[in-house]
């Protein structure tokens, strides 16, 4: 299969995927917060995509690679993956039977506006990060030519990738209409330190220069904290 069908497909399977977990528990279409999500999550996806599949068709062979060689990062993948996928059924489940309502009022459209915002912010971030280092795989490797980037986002912490993972993913809750959801989805803040801790050991070992990279570059994920 060629590499454009490769993307249209992962593309589509994706979104059937997402319009599944947030629209069929909530039994219903009219949920314009999921309606937004989609749209802050596949529109950056497919504009990364077609840009990318003409300028760097390399990167994007790199990101659709999802076959962890790491041992324990097979497990931290599958926990973190299963996570992700009770997390986004958690909001549309709270849609149809309205438990933020109950226990805490609506989520104010000021309040769902701001998540937005922040889910998207941090979307854009890991896109960044993907231009800024083009070895920015979805599995932990070390590659031929491979070297330490120390610029951009990377200057404010070691793993920005996970950074803006971590403000898309807090923010989904409260972007979906759900406060009731924002735990489940606080969940993935530790699939996202032990992978990155996992890195580490791996970069450290593998690519020249990363060790000096991290004494320069004090913090991993939040700056001025951790």
């Amino acid at each position: 299969m060629s590499l454009k069908s490769r993307i249209i497909l992962q593309c589509v399977a994706a979104f059937v995927v997402a319009f599944g977990l947030l629209f069929l528990p909530a039994w219903t279409l009219d949920f314009w917060e999921a309606w937004v999500y989609l749209g802050i999550v596949f529109i950056p996806m497919v504009v990364f995509s077609v840009y990318y599949y003409k300028h760097d068709p390399v990167l994007v062979e790199r990101r659709m690679q999802f076959r962890e060689k790491v041992k324990e990062q097979k497990w931290i993948m599958r926990a973190g993956t299963l996570i992700s996928l009770i997390a986004l059924v958690i909001p549309s489940l709270d849609h149809r039977f309205g438990w933020t309502r109950q226990l805490f009022g609506a989520v104010p459209l000021r309040v769902n506006i701001v998540a937005q915002v922040l889910a998207l912010t941090g979307y854009l971030v890991t896109m960044w990060v993907i231009h800024v280092n083009r070895f920015a795989a979805r599995t932990i490797r070390v590659e031929k030519g491979q070297q330490v980037i120390s610029t951009g986002p990377y200057r404010v912490v070691r793993h920005p990738l996970y950074a803006g993972g971590v403000v898309m993913w807090l923010a989904s809750a409260p972007a979906l209409g759900s406060y009731v959801a924002l735990p489940f989805f606080a969940l993935l803040i530790p699939i996202f330190v032990a992978r990155l801790l996992s890195e580490e050991k791996v970069l450290r070992q593998e690519l020249p220069g990363y060790a000096e990279y991290c004494e320069g570059t004090r913090y991993r994920l939040v700056p001025y904290i951790w």
